[in-house]
C-alpha cells in the first residue's frame, strides 16, 4: 500500500498502454499521406483505395491513442503533485503547447480528411492528411521536449524552492532531445512498416487482392528497412551522448560494475538477484569503448564507481537503478531491432525479385513480426525511464520526492486496478477492430469510405 510504489506502477501501466499506439500513429500517418500523394500525382484509383484502407486502420489506432493518453496528464496533478509543484513552470509549458497547438492541429485536420473525400479539392484534401502527419509528429516533439528536461534538465533556475524557466530556447535545443526525437520518429516509421508488412503478408497468403497488397508490401518493406536502419544509427549517437550525460544508465545496460579503459561489451552477464554484483559474465574486449567513442580505447564508468561519485556529489543514498530490468530491456530492444532489419531486408529483396508470393514460410512469419516493433518500443522506453532512476528529474529531484503526500495508497491502488481493467478492455477492442478491418476487403473499405 505504499503510495510511491503504487503511483510508479500506475504511471508505468498507463504509459506503456498509451505507447502501444503512439509509434504506429507517427509512422502510419506519414505512409498514408505518401500513398495519397501517389494518388494525387498519378490519378491511379488503386492508390486512393490504399489510402482509404490503411487510413481506416490509422483512425482506429489514433482514437485509442487519444483515449489512453488523456489520463497521463491528470496523474501529474494527482499522484505526482510534488513533482508538478517543483517543476511545473518548466515541464508544463511544452505540454500545454502540445495540447493547444499540435493536438488541435492533428485532430482538426483529421476530421477534415475523414469527412472531406470528394468534398474538398484533391489538393486541399491531400494537404489535410499531411497536416495530420505533421501535427502527430509535432505532438511527439513537444512531449519529448518535456521528457528531455527530465533526462537532462536545462534552461531553469531554482527560485523559492522551485524550478522556474529561465531560457525557453534551451529547452528546444536540449542535447537529449535531438537524439531522442529522431529515434522515436524513425521507430514510428519502422512500426508502421512492419504493421503494413504483416497485414499485407496475411492477404498474400490468402491470395486476397494480390496486386493491391503486393504494392503495400513493397512500400512497407522499404519503410521498415529505412526506419530500422535510421533507428540503429541514431541509437548509436544516442548511446554516445548518454555515456556523458547519464553514465549510470549505460553501465547498468552493460552490467559494467567496475570502470574500464578499454571497456568491454557484455554478451551475457548474470548478476545477483538484486542486481548489485556480477556472478558470471561473457564479455567482448574493447567493444563498449568502440561504441562509446568510435575507437578501441576510452574509459566507461562502472556502477560501483558511479555510486561512490553520486554519493559524494548528491549526498548519501542509493543511486542504482533497477539493473536487471535495464540490462535485459536493452538486449530485447536491440535484438528485436536486428531481427526487424533482417526481415525487412529479406522482404525488400523478395519484392525486388518478384518472389514475394512464392515464399510461403516468410509470409507466414511476417504477421507475427508485427509484435517486434512493439517489443522494441516498449523495452526501449523502459530502459530510458528506468535508467534515470532514482531521479524523476536527473540530478535535481528524486522520484520519491515527487509523489503526492496527500493521496493514500488505497486510493492509488483502486485507481490502478480500474485503469488496468479499463485499458485492458480498450486493448481488446482495439485488437478486435484492427483485426476486423485489416482482414477485410480493401475494395469494400474504399466503397464504404465513399459514403
Amino acid at each position: 500500500m505504499d503510495p510511491l510504489a503504487l503511483s510508479r506502477l500506475q504511471f508505468a501501466v498507463t504509459t506503456i498502454y498509451h505507447f502501444f499506439f503512439v509509434p504506429l500513429t507517427l509512422g502510419l500517418s506519414i505512409l498514408v499521406a505518401f500513398m495519397q500523394t501517389l494518388y494525387y500525382r498519378t490519378n491511379d484509383e488503386t492508390w486512393k483505395k490504399h489510402t482509404q484502407f490503411w487510413g481506416k486502420l490509422f483512425l482506429i489506432n489514433f482514437a485509442m491513442g487519444v483515449v489512453t493518453g488523456i489520463v497521463q496528464e491528470f496523474q501529474f496533478g494527482m499522484n505526482w503533485s510534488e513533482y508538478s509543484r517543483f517543476v511545473g513552470d518548466v515541464f508544463g509549458a511544452p505540454l500545454a503547447i502540445e495540447a493547444l497547438l499540435a493536438f488541435f492541429l492533428e485532430s482538426t485536420f483529421l476530421g477534415l480528411w475523414f469527412f472531406g473525400w470528394d468534398k474538398l479539392s484533391k489538393r486541399a484534401h491531400l494537404a489535410t492528411i499531411w497536416l495530420v502527419a505533421f501535427g502527430s509528429n509535432l505532438s511527439a516533439l513537444w512531449i519529448l521536449i518535456a521528457n528531455s528536461f527530465m533526462q537532462q534538465p536545462v534552461g531553469f533556475v531554482i527560485r523559492n524552492g522551485r524550478a522556474e524557466m529561465a531560457d525557453f530556447f534551451a529547452l528546444l535545443t536540449n542535447p537529449n532531445l535531438w537524439t531522442q526525437f529522431p529515434h522515436v520518429f524513425f521507430s514510428g516509421l519502422a512500426t508502421a512498416g512492419f504493421f503494413m508488412l504483416g497485414i499485407s503478408a496475411w492477404h498474400l497468403l490468402k491470395k486476397s487482392n494480390v496486386e493491391f497488397f503486393r504494392r503495400s508490401f513493397q512500400i512497407a518493406a522499404l519503410a521498415g528497412l529505412f526506419g530500422i536502419a535510421l533507428v540503429g544509427l541514431i541509437g548509436h549517437n544516442q548511446t554516445q551522448r548518454i555515456v556523458q550525460s547519464q553514465p549510470m544508465k549505460i553501465a547498468a545496460a552493460e552490467g559494467l560494475y567496475q570502470s574500464e579503459d578499454p571497456a568491454s561489451f557484455s554478451l551475457l552477464t548474470i548478476g545477483s538477484l538484486d542486481g548489485r554484483s556480477e556472478v558470471f559474465a561473457i564479455r567482448l574486449p574493447a567493444l563498449l569503448s568502440l561504441l562509446a567513442y568510435n575507437k578501441f580505447t576510452g574509459r566507461v564508468e562502472g556502477i560501483d564507481d558511479l555510486q561512490a561519485a553520486y554519493s559524494k556529489q548528491y549526498g548519501a543514498g542509493d543511486y542504482l537503478p533497477p539493473i536487471p530490468w535495464i540490462y535485459w530491456s536493452f538486449r530485447a530492444m536491440v535484438g528485436a531491432g536486428m531481427l526487424m532489419g533482417l526481415l525487412a531486408l529479406c522482404g525488400l529483396y523478395l519484392a525486388m525479385r518478384n518472389k514475394i508470393e512464392s515464399n510461403l514460410l516468410f509470409l507466414k512469419i511476417l504477421p507475427w513480426a508485427i509484435l517486434l516493433p512493439y517489443l522494441a518500443n516498449t523495452t526501449g522506453w523502459l530502459m530510458a525511464e528506468l535508467g534515470r532512476q532514482p531521479w524523476i528529474v536527473f540530478g535535481l529531484m528524486k522520484t520519491e520526492q515527487g509523489v503526492s503526500n496527500t493521496v493514500s495508497g488505497a486510493a492509488v491502488l483502486i485507481s490502478l486496478i480500474l485503469f488496468t481493467i479499463v485499458y485492458g478492455a480498450l486493448m481488446v477492442v482495439d485488437i478486435y477492430l484492427l483485426r476486423k478491418f485489416a482482414t477485410s476487403d480493401p475494395m469494400q473499405a474504399a466503397h464504404e469510405a465513399a459514403y
